[in-house]
């Protein structure tokens, strides 16, 4: 879309006190320069180093804020209170998107396919968890993005120090099913599935070295499935992203297994928009250059009970 609507003040809020800082201070000043370059009166907006209450004095926040306080419903919540329109989902579908195990809690309660997984404490016998959901395991801290703290296991040992490594990042930990098998991401721009792109990681998995500092990370897109299977998996991911509640945009990640099914891994309600990033990548491949993408993003922007900018 043209520069043709006035957005009024916009403030980009990106940086953040979150472990995903160094990807949101990259994606963010991408989405800024962007909308300056298209004649958005657009403004750096870093919370923390500015005072929250000083948003009241723009008309709209394009949220960059990747992980907590950015990406779990807070700063959405400051944003309702403040009545000030805001970039993609709302405090709820942001709070249980942030969260792992509630996400799946969801789309298990919806019907929709997900690999098993168990919740890991500190005492807990991890032999137990082994045996009943097999290996390998990924181990997750629950609340966490950017694969930050994630680890894949492959015996009882790793997995009881994988979840001492996770429980650093979160109190909340998941051991979950390993699907064997190719890994897809499909970003979801408004009511639309994007194409599908296939991620090969060089790594053991798409961790975050294959995400963001890694030039061997292969990223197919035609994602070499068959039209029908492609569009199975884009109604899929509509499917589970409105179930959340989400909205604006996002980014779904799943896996299809060695029987040519489809698991639904988990969402990312701030995707990042670095030059590695997966939304961007999707959207030039059906003709949705950057600047157009940012711009469409921004014009969605909405407050939780429907309230339009």
């Amino acid at each position: 879309m043209s520069q043709s609507v006035d957005f009024g003040r916009v403030a980009v809020l990106y940086g953040g006190t979150a472990a995903e800082r160094p990807v949101s201070l990259i994606s963010g000043a991408a989405v800024l320069k962007a909308l300056q370059e298209a004649g958005v009166d657009a403004h750096r907006f870093d919370p923390a180093e500015r005072d929250i209450v000083e948003v009241q004095g723009y008309d709209r926040a394009f949220i960059v804020l990747h992980g907590r306080g950015g990406e779990d419903g807070v700063i959405q919540g400051v944003l309702e209170q403040f009545q000030v329109p805001y970039t993609g989902s709302g405090v709820m579908a942001s709070a249980i998107g942030m969260d792992k195990a509630r996400t799946k809690q969801l789309w298990v309660g919806c019907g929709l396919p997900t690999p098993t997984y168990r919740r890991l404490y500190a005492s807990m016998d991890f032999a137990a968890v082994v045996a009943d959901l097999g290996l390998p395991l990924m181990v997750k801290p629950s609340r966490e993005g950017s694969s930050i703290g994630m680890a894949k296991v492959y015996s009882v040992e790793d997995l009881a120090k994988a979840y001492e490594v996770a429980a650093k990042h979160d109190s909340e930990v998941i051991a979950e099913h390993f699907i064997q098998g190719s890994e897809y991401t499909i970003a979801i721009l408004g009511d639309r599935a994007l194409p599908v792109i296939r991620m090969v990681p060089a790594t053991d998995f798409y961790d975050f070295e294959a995400k963001y500092s890694r030039n061997d990370t292969q990223y197919n897109i035609p994602s070499g499935l068959l039209a029908e299977d492609e569009a199975e998996l884009q109604r899929l991911s509509l499917e589970a992203f409105r179930v959340l509640g989400a909205r604006g945009w996002g980014r779904i990640d799943a896996m299809r297994d060695a029987d040519g099914r489809f698991w639904l891994l988990e969402i990312n309600t701030v995707p990042g928009m670095t030059d590695h990033s997966l939304v961007p990548m999707a959207a030039a491949a059906c003709g949705i250059d950057f600047t157009q993408l940012v711009l469409t993003i921004l014009a969605q922007a909405t407050r939780e009970n429907g309230g339009a900018a």
